[in-house]
């Protein structure tokens, strides 16, 4: 941004810089986002979130994420015992124009994942709710409209995981025990009613970043290079108006057959943390 001056130049921007202060935005990515249906919220990285929630934190003093998981051990979750299990995850579900390629390619890859439901998108297409159940994948609550949760009061909070566990148990047949929070957003008291009521929250420790609309090289290397014994894997099977999860999907067979390859089998997320999938 800035080039090369003579000293007294340089006396002169440090003098400007003393005057101006240290108010300039660190990273432009905060600001990445995703949207979702013109309704909902937008999606971002989890990278940018986790910033942004860092400055929250800084004026609220509320405990980190990585305070959260450490202090909730039994009930938050980003990862699982450290064996060669792997936990694939998608968010976002159920939508039409994703879902069913996704499944299309574990079925022929005969491998079992975990789908986070929007409730509304559920409702929306409940055939592709039921077919997320039918062949054998476990699925969790991603909230009724893909809020922000932390920023909602606690009986809020409560609705949308409730209404949202409505639907799906109509449905499926299950009542959802896993949350994932939409940008793996939550705070102690919302956690602490999780607990009490029964739930799992379950963020990921591997981001394939595939909601940025990656090519099929981009998703494996972001995924391949990070995972690791007892990885959650975060990924998407849904999407907001103009998103595409192509890469996503031409991704998965090479995913799949080099996690084999290397002695890796995989798992639902009630399979690796040893949860039933229903409350």
């Amino acid at each position: 941004m800035f080039k090369r001056y003579r000293a007294g130049s340089c006396l002169l921007w440090i003098m400007l810089l003393f005057l101006i202060g240290p108010d300039i935005p660190a990273n432009a990515s905060d600001v990445h986002r995703l949207s979702l249906h013109p309704q909902e919220t937008s999606v971002m990285s989890e990278s940018s979130q986790h910033a942004n929630q860092s400055k929250n934190q800084i004026s609220d003093d509320a405990p980190s994420l990585s305070q959260l998981l450490r202090k909730y051990p039994d009930t938050f979750r980003s990862s699982g015992p450290r064996v060669k299990q792997i936990a694939l995850t998608f968010d976002d579900v159920p939508d039409p124009r994703f879902t069913g390629k996704v499944l299309d390619v574990l079925k022929e890859y005969q491998v079992k994942a975990t789908f986070f439901a929007v409730g509304e998108r559920a409702k929306k297409h409940p055939d592709l709710a039921k077919r997320i159940h039918d062949e054998g994948h476990a699925i969790g609550n991603h909230s009724y409209n893909h809020a922000q949760l932390n920023k909602l009061s606690l009986d809020k909070f409560k609705g949308q995981i409730e209404r949202t566990n409505t639907i799906l148990k109509s449905l499926t047949g299950v009542d959802p025990r896993l949350i994932r929070p939409p940008y793996g957003d939550i705070n102690e008291e919302q956690l602490q009613w999780a607990r009490k009521n029964g739930y799992k929250v379950v963020n990921w420790n591997v981001d394939s970043l595939d909601w940025k609309g990656l090519p099929k090289e981009e998703v494996k290397s972001n995924i391949l290079s990070a995972v690791g014994p007892g990885s959650i894997v975060l990924q998407h099977a849904g999407g907001g108006v103009g998103s595409d999860l192509t890469g996503t999907i031409e991704a998965l067979p090479d995913i799949i057959t080099e996690l084999r390859r290397k002695g890796y089998s995989f798992v639902t997320l009630p399979e690796m943390l040893g949860v039933s999938e229903s409350r």
